[in-house]
């Protein structure tokens, strides 16, 4: 599992809970899982979490096995959008699924409180606010997620048709038309960005001393920002935040089943989800992971800082869906360099 995905807290309450001790071999990248579990053919491990969208690597290796959700009394408690990758993406040879969902984090928009405030009830942010006049030359972006927002931006205003940016995965004739129209907007309103970012470092210095008023960034280093009293926000856009998901699937040759369970069943649990995400009222003896928490409601276990931070960003509207990052052809990326870099250099 991925390095710091299990909190102290969490492994010693499980075990508390249940006899049962967790050997965890730490991960740094979907690579390292995917070669790990092809040299011993999964023999060794009996939970992996790759990230949702990695689904199409995994599909024609056998290495992994559907979920039996009669086995998992909590699943009710997950979250119905990110539950629903695993039936959608990953029901390999319909079996069912063979990943479910774990811990995510998300993109939205983030702005200086003291320069701009977004233009609608509840100060609900667009991905379109950021290429409105009123901000040329103010705008922080990462390329080719940036230019994703474009076109959910588009889809509202009907330059693009309703889900054609997730109808781009599917097809690479169709994805080269939308992003065309992507890539032509874009290049006509350049003017706009101020500047390009590639880390959490550069997000959260440009957004404090160097002109920039708005961006679309991850959530991590605008939320740094307002704990620290500066004046930024940071929130969940109209058109729902592009969203990552980590994840647990069993290995088809795990060896300790019934445990596998017992901990999956355990993660969904509200109590420890929500302690897992910063160690909630018990803090630094728990420890915490830092990310959003699949299970429904695992905020409420969470610290108070965290739970209102999380109500400020995602539950402003009821509108606000999450837009999850589709599963990759592998076509994909190389193709999507070819119009970011059209926007890059234009």
């Amino acid at each position: 599992m991925w390095s710091g995905y299990l909190p102290p807290g969490l492994i010693k309450s499980f075990k508390a809970k249940t006899g049962i001790d967790i050997n965890h071999t730490s991960i740094r990248s979907n690579e390292d899982i995917l070669d790990r579990m092809k040299v011993t053919g999964g023999k060794g491990f009996d939970i992996v979490s790759p990230t949702s969208m990695r689904s199409l690597q995994w599909s024609s290796l056998n290495l992994l096995q559907p979920f039996d959700y009669t086995r998992i009394k909590n699943l009710s408690n997950v979250h119905d959008q990110l539950l629903a990758i695993g039936d959608a993406e990953w029901n390999f040879g319909a079996n069912g699924a063979h990943w479910l969902p774990h811990i995510w984090g998300s993109e939205g928009i983030a702005w200086r409180t003291d320069k701009w405030t977004p233009p609608r009830d509840g100060e609900i942010p667009s991905f379109g606010d950021l290429w409105q006049p009123d901000m040329t030359g103010k705008v922080m972006i990462r390329p080719h997620s940036g230019m994703l927002g474009v076109g959910l931006f588009l889809e509202t205003t009907g330059a693009l048709s309703p889900g054609a940016m997730r109808q781009a995965y599917a097809d690479e004739a169709k994805m080269r038309k939308i992003w065309a129209v992507v890539t032509d907007f874009c290049v006509k309103n350049k003017g706009q960005v101020k500047l390009f970012w590639n880390d959490a470092d550069r997000q959260r210095v440009a957004m404090m001393s160097e002109g920039v008023v708005a961006g679309q960034l991850w959530e991590s280093p605008p939320i740094t920002l307002m704990r620290n009293g500066d004046p930024v926000q940071y929130r969940a856009p109209l058109e729902g935040p592009l969203v990552w998901v980590d994840g647990m699937s069993l290995s088809a040759r795990a060896e300790n089943l019934e445990a596998a369970y017992s901990f999956i069943d355990y993660c969904f649990e509200l109590e420890p989800a929500g302690k897992s995400i910063d160690g909630g009222s018990e803090g630094q003896l728990w420890g915490g992971h830092g990310y959003n928490s699949a299970v429904t409601g695992a905020e409420r276990y969470a610290s108070e800082r965290y739970a209102k931070e999380f109500a400020s960003i995602y539950s402003r509207s009821p509108q606000v869906k999450l837009w999850i990052w589709p599963q990759e052809p592998h076509w994909y990326a190389g193709v999507r360099s070819e119009y970011t870099n059209r926007f890059i250099y234009a």
